[in-house]
């Protein structure tokens, strides 16, 4: 699943459409990603407006357009966001294609687990507002944490640190590295933590959670400092540099893997 730092990532591929406006609009109407929203009024009351801004919030990413229009999306397991050139044609999981005069924003999905919503109105839709504090907000402090602990007292202090309402943003590998870094049992129950090593959990949710955002890049020009992120994506058979889907061949008896637009 995205964890925090994906979400941002895979968020900004848009920002260079900030500010133009929206052409034309193309949906895979009937496919489940649009589940509680209608994509055809979406289409209609999109199209001529201009994208203004974006944000992330632990596992979401939440778009405004003029006119009172929004978006959420959730990645899911394989949703990935890009652009392509003015007049890209979706492809089969390609589920939203925003037209701009210069680019073409997409969303693409290949297994549906992901989601897309919605909203029009003067303010932001309810179902932005839900969820626990970001990590790094004032509200997430030692009283928060020591409260939702508390709750969940019974469980394994892995699948509490895996509860967004507590922990936005952080999924299984953040977690892992959370606790190892707090020298924290991931089957530990919550409530039985000293005062000390929620000080430790605490401390390295907060690290890891701003490490998680200091190293991603626009482009993942720096693989030293994002190896860990480029591998996982390369596992995965995902370009970091594009986010497209990875092609392997063998050349000169090693194999090299690379995306259509790296060779572009």
């Amino acid at each position: 699943m995205p964890e925090l730092a994906e979400v941002e990532f895979f968020r900004r591929q848009w920002d260079c459409g900030l500010g133009k406006q929206i052409v034309a609009v193309q949906l895979h109407v009937r496919k489940r990603i649009f589940r509680g929203s209608d994509p055809r009024v979406m289409a209609r009351r999109l199209t001529g407006q201009r994208f203004l801004r974006s944000h992330a919030r632990g596992k979401q990413m939440f778009l405004e357009f003029s006119g009172g229009n929004w978006i959420g999306i959730h990645l899911g397991m394989s949703g990935r966001m890009r652009t392509e050139a003015a007049g890209f044609r979706a492809e089969k999981h390609d589920h939203v294609v925003l037209q701009q005069a210069r680019r073409a924003l997409v969303f693409s999905d290949a297994r549906l687990f992901g989601r897309v919503r919605f909203h029009h109105g003067k303010t932001e839709p309810a179902w932005w507002r839900t969820g626990g504090p970001e990590i790094g907000s004032e509200q997430f402090d030692r009283k928060f944490l020591d409260s939702f602990l508390d709750r969940h007292a019974r469980a394994p202090i892995k699948a509490v640190v895996l509860l967004q309402a507590g922990f936005s943003g952080i999924g299984n590998w953040m977690a892992d590295e959370i606790l190892w870094r707090a020298k924290i049992a991931p089957s530990i129950p919550a409530g039985r933590l000293f005062s000390a090593q929620r000080a430790g959990l605490f401390r390295e949710t907060r690290f890891v959670a701003r490490e998680s955002l200091r190293i991603i890049s626009p482009n993942f020009d720096d693989p030293p400092r994002n190896w860990l992120i480029h591998q996982k994506w390369k596992r995965a058979g995902i370009c970091p540099r594009h986010g497209s889907p990875l092609r392997k061949e063998i050349i000169g008896g090693r194999t090299t893997a690379w995306c259509a637009r790296c060779q572009k």
